[in-house]
């Protein structure tokens, strides 16, 4: 038994000098350049602790702040997502005026962003990074990185409309027209602005005359065909009501036809081929991890710190409602 407590003790002091030995405290210009050697290295997890091992020993140092940062994106790059959004938030948090914070959102954003999936599964990411990219916008419009969140909130607000539309497509093909009519008058209220509302009006023709609601049908063809007159789906919606043929015969019927025949019940003319190659198959590759092109993941923060005193913070601004004090938007019929 004694030979068994003295063993026991001599491990773990052979432990505790074993971390007493790991822990050596180094300048913090030493620690913070060999984590920039390893980021350029591509060694992203080594990197990530390294940042933050410049934040354990200097805590009050100007690296410090900028080291939070350099670990969030060392994350980014290893697409350690999770890591990299708490990384991101604990920086904003603890950094409110800090200069790099549209960064920080931007790049949150993006962990959000590349992880978007395809339209057919869930799409809470999606919805995460519309907000957050929201959020950069409103608060810092006048960032450098704006122009960019703008077109990528864009996007995200297409691909959710397209969510919806997915769905409206399958409660159309099933007969179940109410459903699908609710779907198609979400994309026309929440995403008007997206390339999906002439399909969307479309649809909402078709299921209405599916149920014989044919007045109903023609007014929003009518609206279809105010707003979007050169558009194939006002030709599909005309053709149907008005019962002619305006297209010539043999003219590419292909990618016009409105029947599926594998489908039940009232047919839902297929999508083209032009209508298939949307946004997202553009930008989204193969790889699955990525999900885009090299080009639209973020590039690295300055990595050196600054002296300068911290600006003052920037209030967020209200999004201003466009449906306050204007006419009932074009799309409101019912």
């Amino acid at each position: 038994m004694a030979m068994a407590v003295l063993f026991t003790l001599g491990v773990l002091t052979a432990c505790e000098t074993d971390d007493a030995a790991e822990y050596v405290e180094r300048p913090v210009e030493q620690i913070y350049n060999q984590a920039l050697g390893a980021l350029q290295a591509r060694e992203y997890k080594q990197a990530a602790n390294l940042f933050d091992e410049v934040e354990r020993q200097h805590p009050y140092s100007i690296w410090a702040t900028k080291a939070q940062l350099m670990a969030a994106y060392a994350h980014y790059q290893e697409t350690q997502y999770d890591d990299a959004i708490i990384a991101l938030e604990r920086f904003i948090q603890l950094h409110p005026s800090h200069k790099d914070v549209p960064y920080a959102y931007y790049l949150k954003a993006l962990c959000f962003y590349e992880q978007i999936s395809d339209v057919a599964r869930d799409q809470k990411m999606t919805d995460l990074a519309r907000k957050t990219l929201r959020e950069l916008i409103t608060r810092y419009p006048n960032s450098k990185y704006t122009r960019d969140a703008k077109l990528k909130y864009e996007l995200t607000e297409d691909h959710l409309a397209g969510k919806e539309m997915e769905i409206g497509r399958y409660y159309h093909r099933q007969g179940q027209y109410l459903a699908a009519i609710n779907r198609f008058k979400m994309v026309l209220a929440k995403y008007q602005t997206t390339t999906h509302v002439p399909e969307a009006l479309h649809r909402l023709a078709e299921a209405y005359t599916a149920l014989g609601l044919t007045d109903e049908a023609e007014r929003v063809a009518s609206v279809l065909g105010h707003n979007f007159p050169g558009s194939e789906w006002y030709i599909d919606s005309y053709e149907m009501l008005a019962g002619k043929q305006v297209r010539k015969p043999g003219e590419d019927p292909s990618w016009y036809e409105f029947w599926a025949k594998q489908e039940t019940g009232t047919k839902v003319r297929p999508l083209s081929d032009a209508q298939k190659d949307s946004w997202y198959e553009k930008i989204w590759e193969s790889d699955e991890h990525t999900g885009l092109k090299p080009s639209a993941r973020a590039q690295a923060p300055d990595a050196e710190p600054t002296t300068e005193e911290p600006p003052e913070k920037v209030e967020a601004k209200a999004e201003p409602d466009d449906t306050e004090g204007e006419d009932k938007p074009w799309w409101k019929l019912w």
